[in-house]
């Protein structure tokens, strides 16, 4: 039997070698930790990655969505109580944002192949407060981007993107407002600890979230805004630069692992999400399988030393955190049945940088092998 984590982080330390080490060194011995250089480097670097004109470090994903979404309104590009729509399966932190916000999360169901935000919905979910789309790249995989902006343009609203799974991804090109992306340890690319990013082509939209999370504030002891502490620290901005230039060829081994997985997993008890078109549009995060004994397979992969996780386990509108808020208009939604059988179903199994052919082969030769 062999051992395969979901995940693990080994790679960074076989690639980075003592680099990394000497980045957080020189972050101590500088003596400066907060708002410094090597934030300022990486916001560049990263807005470059991006082909955005800013980036702005924030403290953690779920205040890059927050920030993101608070600076529109002031801006008065969108009004406390507008509706945002935003794709029922999806991380919590997405709907959390939005309604930290104070807006109002229309929540819509994916394509059911994809997983992503279904375009084919977005005409029903509409009301007449309904302002803002929120796309989630979820798993690594773009959403329909181009689309989506295409109806906003048509119906004069803004375009949000989750981009918290989906660092590095390319597509067709396409003009949102701003992407909220988040530097958790484990994304493709990850801090050593909490970080988050806005980028935008949207000079003074940046202006305001980098003073949303510094207190409110752009000139030292003069608050313009009721704002935040929310800022991306100079040791994981040196990490995230050190890790960086890696990031691409880390994708291109998650691209590889994922298209021996599309090509040779061949259980029929178990659906894939198909590789899109252009496989740089997607650069796998997790990779999804769906199964309608779901839990069973974990349990029998778990056998074979195999660990799996669930993404995720419970759709937004079925938290306690929610519960009566569609009654109190705090929440909009229709029936969700794809979004609750993709809650039931769905299974990650290891994918990442770190695993060897031999862990693959044997990943697939497990899935083969389960029957129910």
């Amino acid at each position: 039997m062999m051992n395969v984590p979901f995940y693990s982080l080994d790679y960074v330390n076989r690639d980075l070698g003592l680099s990394l080490g000497d980045s957080i060194d020189a972050v101590v011995k500088s003596n400066w930790f907060i708002r410094g250089s090597r934030c300022a480097l990486f916001e560049e670097a990263f807005a470059d990655l991006c082909g955005k004109k800013a980036c702005v470090g924030v403290g953690n994903g779920l205040d890059a969505l927050t920030l993101m979404l608070k600076a529109s309104i002031i801006l008065g590009r969108i009004s406390t109580g507008d509706e945002v729509i935003v794709p029922a399966n999806t991380f919590v932190a997405t709907v959390l944002a939005v309604r930290a916000a104070g807006l109002v999360p229309v929540l819509v169901e994916p394509n059911s192949e994809t997983c992503n935000l279904d375009v084919a919905q977005l005409p029903a979910a509409c009301s007449a407060r309904t302002r803002a789309i929120l796309a989630v790249h979820l798993y690594g995989r773009l959403a329909d981007m181009p689309a989506i902006c295409e109806f906003a343009r048509a119906h004069g609203m803004l375009v949000f993107e989750d981009a918290a799974q989906a660092h590095g991804a390319s597509g067709e090109s396409y003009s949102s407002n701003a992407a909220a992306y988040s530097f958790y340890p484990t994304k493709n690319l990850g801090a050593m600890g909490d970080g988050g990013a806005v980028v935008t082509d949207d000079i003074e939209l940046a202006r305001v979230v980098r003073s949303l999370g510094n207190y409110g504030s752009i000139e030292k002891y003069v608050n313009q805004y009721v704002g935040v502490n929310s800022r991306l620290d100079e040791i994981q901005a040196a990490i995230l630069q050190a890790k960086l230039p890696h990031l691409d060829a880390w994708n291109r081994r998650r691209q590889e692992i994922a298209a021996r997985y599309c090509a040779e997993i061949k259980n029929p008890l178990v659906r894939i999400t198909p590789v899109p078109a252009n496989p740089k549009s997607h650069v796998w995060h997790v990779f999804p399988v769906f199964c309608e004994t779901r839990d069973d397979l974990q349990k029998f992969l778990k056998g074979r030393g195999v660990e799996t996780l669930i993404h995720y386990p419970i759709p937004p509108h079925r938290q306690e955190a929610f519960s009566g808020a569609l009654s109190r208009g705090e929440l909009r939604y229709g029936p969700l049945p794809i979004t609750e059988k993709l809650a039931k179903t769905e299974l990650s199994i290891p994918m990442g940088p770190s695993m060897i052919d031999e862990q693959v082969s044997y990943v697939i030769e497990s899935l083969n092998n389960y029957a129910h």
